[in-house]
């Protein structure tokens, strides 16, 4: 019945049309992803057929087009490129056996409810990485646009390029030109009736069949036609850590570029997308793509806008559009044997620069140099190394370069004074300034704002550890105190109390005083020496030095907002 209310038929009109336009943008693309790939064309359609049509079916966005995307092309000629070396007779099957895995891991991450999280990736990782798979894209097909094979990495591709640009293939390198030069001059208004892939895919095939017919450029050649046959799943315990390895990569990579398409469909549509259901559309379009030997797909940006701009609103456009693709796939599969490999290639090129992030890679630079850094280092490992690298190497320098900016926040939030005129930061009403006044010296203030986690305990470390004998935490305005943090205040309170230091906490209240209790900092002080306000902290520890002759006080005072009720 769920099912049933998604496929709403009162947009009908505007989602068949929405479909058909964005079939028609998918075909070369379909194409070109499958033949870069290594599986062949054929792939490159049966993945956007499957993953066309079950992510809208039972995904989480009613507007979304899916399928081949460059950078799960990349990473799928990666796959197939390093497994079939491996193992000759079975790599293939155990390729398509990662992209299934990596549809389960997708659906897992929808079950987890983790689609909040995993576009969380700092924008410096994610921009660093498609820009270096549009680099990767336009590097290898330089050589299929001057009428020579692909390579598998970039290092070979430019090892290659010498040769190719010394020896051209004249044909290929003319067709090659015509398509860069459609899909890079062809008219906006033009492209919303007809869109420039396929005008050069047309024009470019037209012309290599009709007036080279027996030239020796390189072609798609036939594909299979009729229904795909089931690409069971094989594993090999020699490679089963690179499979699972690449099917973590393609579950994860797949799920934030379907993710970031579905916060461009919201834009666009004005409608609220459902993360944890796009997830889980996403894991079984891919898990029977890779099924039936389909490359695997995500939220495609593209395809997506062009998709709502003619009207799609709902699944049923996304359904459309597989069903389009599919009918290509059973009867018409014959005419696109003609399509020249060079026609393809730029084709790749107009979408691998696409990719690039031109813009955050020019204005990052002027912007911090450690976030250029972080950026430009991903995008040379994508290229140069790998993509999982890439990805968890950035993503580590990233949160560290965060951690340590929050860290130095912090820190700097710590204030500590005798004398309420030595730090004019230090909050105080005029009361509690009045009581430090009357300590003459022997009351130290340690005053903390915002959350409080391991990044600052060093500095909790040596505050709360000079030698007083009377401290008072006040926890007033802290909201949130990591572990960390927690563990090192009751090592000190436990210190102190060795010392014989008398300690009073103040404020603490909600996760702050439950982790407190966690950590059994309550056990080791009176019920009485918790107070509500630092003004009563003080008053106390005035009547200790009057009446006790205590000779050190020492008020350790942790607050982050001046108005203290």
């Amino acid at each position: 019945m769920q099912l049933w209310r998604r496929l709403q038929f009162d947009n009908l009109r505007g989602d068949l049309f929405g479909g058909l336009t964005a079939a028609i943008v998918a075909l070369p693309l379909a194409l070109a992803f499958g033949v870069a790939s290594g599986a062949g064309a054929i792939a490159g359609l049966y993945g956007a057929v499957f993953t066309g049509f079950f992510a809208a079916l039972l995904g989480g966005t009613p507007s979304q087009v899916s399928g081949p995307t460059g950078p799960m092309t990349v990473v799928m000629a990666t796959v197939f490129a390093k497994l079939i070396a491996e193992n000759p007779e079975n790599g293939m099957a155990m390729a398509f056996t990662a992209v299934m895995l990596s549809g389960a891991l997708q659906i897992l991450f929808g079950m987890l409810r983790l689609g909040q999280f995993i576009t969380l990736m700092p924008y410096t990782v994610i921009s660093g990485f498609m820009s270096g798979i549009g680099v990767i894209i336009v590097a290898l097909q330089l050589a299929p646009l001057l009428g020579h094979a692909a390579q598998s990495s970039v290092v070979e591709g430019l090892q290659q390029l010498p040769t190719a640009l010394a020896e051209p293939h004249p044909v290929a390198v003319g067709l090659g030109g015509l398509t860069l030069l459609i899909v890079f001059g062809w008219p906006k208004r033009w492209a919303r009736i007809v869109p420039s892939p396929l005008v050069a895919l047309i024009v470019c095939t037209a012309i290599a069949t009709l007036i080279f017919p027996n030239n020796d450029v390189a072609r798609i050649g036939d594909i299979p036609q009729g229904l795909p046959q089931l690409q069971w799943p094989q594993l090999s315990l020699s490679q089963l850590g690179d499979i699972v390895g690449y099917a973590l990569m393609l579950a994860t990579l797949g799920a934030i570029d379907s993710l970031l398409t579905s916060l461009v469909a919201d834009n666009i549509t004005r409608t609220q997308h459902d993360s944890e259901q796009e997830l889980i559309g996403q894991g079984i379009g891919n898990l029977l793509s890779g099924l039936f030997g389909g490359l695997p797909g995500a939220g495609a940006t593209m395809r997506t806008v062009i998709n709502v701009q003619a009207g799609g609103r709902t699944p049923l456009s996304g359904m459309f559009h597989a069903l389009v693709l599919l009918c290509i796939v059973l009867w018409a599969g014959g005419i696109t044997s003609q399509i020249p490999h060079a026609v393809l290639a730029g084709i790749l090129i107009k979408v691998g620069v696409q990719i690039i992030d031109w813009g955050f890679l020019w204005r990052i630079c002027q912007v911090s140099f450690r976030a250029a850094l972080v950026t430009y280092g991903v995008l040379f490992l994508t290229v140069f190394v790998d993509l999982i690298t890439a990805v968890l190497v950035g993503a580590f320098v990233a949160n560290i370069l965060t951690i340590q900016r929050l860290t130095s926040l912090q820190i700097s939030k710590i204030l500590a004074v005798t004398h309420p005129a030595d730090d004019p930061n230090i909050l105080l009403t005029p009361e509690e300034r009045r009581l430090m006044d009357q300590a003459q010296g022997r009351i130290l203030l340690i005053q903390m704002s915002g959350p409080i986690s391991y990044g600052a305990a060093r500095t909790i470390s040596y505050q709360m550890g000079r030698n007083f004998d009377i401290l008072i935490l006040d926890l007033s305005h802290v909201p949130l105190i990591g572990v960390t943090a927690s563990l090192i205040v009751e090592a000190e309170v436990k210190a102190a109390r060795r010392r014989q230091v008398e300690i009073y906490i103040v404020g603490a209240r909600g996760q702050v005083e439950k982790r407190l209790q966690q950590f059994q900092v309550q056990d080791a002080l009176p019920a009485a020496n918790f107070l509500p306000a630092c003004s009563y902290a003080l008053e106390m520890a005035l009547t200790l030095i009057n009446l006790d002759g205590v000779r050190q006080t020492a008020v350790i005072c942790t607050q982050t907002h001046p108005n203290r009720g």
